[in-house]
C-alpha cells in the first residue's frame, strides 16, 4: 500500500512538492446524481423550478467550483486548467439528474480533485434550486471514474 503524500516527516500537513514532476496532459472524470421526487424531476424537465433552468445554472456552477478547487480544498494546488466540462442528464428511470464532470490540464500534477468538486458543486447547486419543492433529495455516488496522465498512468473505475 502506498503512503499518504500530503504529511512531511513530522507527520504535519503539507503541499505535495510536484516541482521535480515532469509535465504531460492530464485529464479526470467524476460523476455523481442527484435523487428526488419524480415532480421535482418533473419541474426541472419542464422548466417550472422558480430560481430559472437549473441544468445551466447547475453546470455553469460545477465550472466555477472546478476553477475554486484550491480555495476549497486544504493543500490542493491552484492549477491552470485547460478544460472543464460539466454535463448535467435527466435520469428518468431512477428519478435523478446525473452529473459528469471532466478536467483536463498540462500539468504536474492531476485534476481529480477539480472534476469531483465540479460535480459536488453542481450537485449542490441542483439541491439549492429545488429544495423549496424536495428536500428529500439526496445527492449520492460522487466518484473519480476515470483519470489518465502523470507517473501512474490511467485509471478506470469498475
Amino acid at each position: 500500500m502506498s503512503k499518504l503524500t500530503h504529511f512531511d516527516e513530522q507527520g504535519n500537513a503539507a503541499m505535495v512538492d510536484v516541482s521535480a514532476k515532469t509535465e504531460s496532459e492530464r485529464a479526470a472524470v467524476a460523476k455523481g446524481s442527484v435523487l428526488m421526487a419524480p415532480e421535482t424531476l418533473a419541474l426541472i424537465r419542464d422548466g417550472g423550478v422558480k430560481k430559472g433552468d437549473v441544468l445551466s445554472v447547475a453546470r455553469l456552477a460545477g465550472i466555477m467550483g472546478a476553477k475554486r478547487t484550491p480555495d476549497l480544498i486544504p493543500l490542493c494546488h491552484p492549477l491552470s486548467l485547460s478544460s472543464v466540462a460539466v454535463d448535467l442528464t435527466l435520469a428518468p428511470e431512477r428519478d435523478a439528474v446525473d452529473i459528469a464532470a471532466t478536467c483536463k490540464l498540462v500539468g504536474r500534477t492531476g485534476v481529480e480533485m477539480e472534476a469531483m468538486t465540479a460535480v459536488a458543486v453542481a450537485a449542490l447547486t441542483v439541491y439549492d434550486m429545488c429544495k423549496a419543492v424536495d428536500r428529500g433529495m439526496r445527492i449520492v455516488d460522487i466518484r473519480l471514474t476515470h483519470k489518465s496522465g502523470g507517473k501512474s498512468g490511467v485509471y478506470e473505475a469498475d
